[in-house]
């Protein structure tokens, strides 16, 4: 049986690994530091790992090493081309968690244009049990019909998200942040123009020399003042010091993140120390890991392990 080693495994949970067990003998390290994993691989015949990185030093002390498994669609923690040259394939798992990403931006969308935090707290608070009036009308939301939303990256994730919110009444426009357009449902406008109409701009783009750093303080001075930017993309996509000094500033209405530059957030991150923090929405990087999401993603590990080498 191949020995099969999983170098953080705790990046999935409590999620049952048992259809990678039947593909061999699997040994699993919660989390791995760069030399921990070199000791990891040394007998190994099939690596799995979801951000520790792949290079030429853990290949070098792993030199039984047939097949690296990737849990997760990225693959920029994987020295691929190394990998080539070895005759070591490189596998990795994509459209796993569509629903789920595309199901969270809309958790952040309706929070954001809905004020749920606020209208939750003023009934927990006892607030409006106290009350006068039956209605509390301090924060209003906002209806989505007649919104434009602005998507950055109209893939899989992004085209998905479009369909949604043509359900919710709202005009879809995109940036293609390759250049190619190739989605011909909704119109494919200028990042500058998209930045200056939407009501709601959501980030679903890789980062990559196209995408990084892609809107920062000119592209959030272009937007409305009320509206919305949410990435559930990558971070580093959205200049985080420019978005904090725009909520800051109450340029814009509000924003929700899902990713950082810096995976944990670090505690002196900007974002974590504007004077409108209700303006924010977070969720740690969590946005990809439904329980389903995560289960098709063990499933089409082991798949990509039975397929051999």
């Amino acid at each position: 049986m191949a020995k099969i080693v999983f170098l953080d495994a705790a990046t999935l949970g409590d999620t049952p690994l048992t259809p990678i067990e039947e593909c061999g003998e699997l040994v699993t390290y919660g989390t791995s530091t760069p030399a921990q994993a070199l000791e990891r691989v040394v007998d190994a015949e099939v690596v799995i790992t979801n951000k520790v990185r792949i290079d030429r030093a853990l290949l070098d002390a792993g030199p039984g090493i047939r097949l690296i498994c990737e849990a997760a669609t990225g693959v920029n923690n994987i020295d691929v081309e190394e990998c080539r040259k070895r005759g070591i394939p490189v596998r990795n798992v994509a459209g796993y968690s569509t629903d789920a990403v595309v199901q969270e931006t809309f958790m952040h969308i309706l929070s954001l244009m809905g004020n749920g935090p606020y209208l939750d707290a003023k009934v927990k608070s006892g607030e409006y049990s106290s009350s006068n009036i039956f209605t509390d009308l301090s924060k209003p939301f906002y209806e989505s019909t007649g919104k434009t939303l602005g998507i950055v990256g109209m893939g899989t994730i992004g085209s998905k998200v479009a369909r949604i919110g043509t359900a919710f009444g709202m005009n879809v426009i995109y940036y293609s942040t390759s250049g190619t357009s190739h989605c011909k449902d909704y119109p494919s406008v200028p990042l500058e123009e998209l930045m200056r109409h939407s009501d709601v701009i959501s980030v679903h783009a890789p980062y990559n020399e196209h995408t990084a750093g892609l809107i920062g303080e000119k592209e959030l001075k272009m937007m409305k003042p009320g509206a919305f930017i949410v990435n559930m993309g990558r971070g580093g996509i959205v200049n985080e010091a420019a978005l904090a000094a725009a909520i800051d500033e109450e340029a814009i209405g509000g924003a929700a993140l899902d990713v950082f530059e810096k995976e944990p957030l670090p505690a002196n991150s900007p974002l974590l120390h504007t004077r409108h923090p209700e303006r924010f929405r977070f969720t740690p990087h969590t946005a990809w890991a439904s329980v389903e999401a995560r289960e098709r993603l063990v499933a089409s590990i082991a798949g990509n392990i039975r397929k051999g080498w």
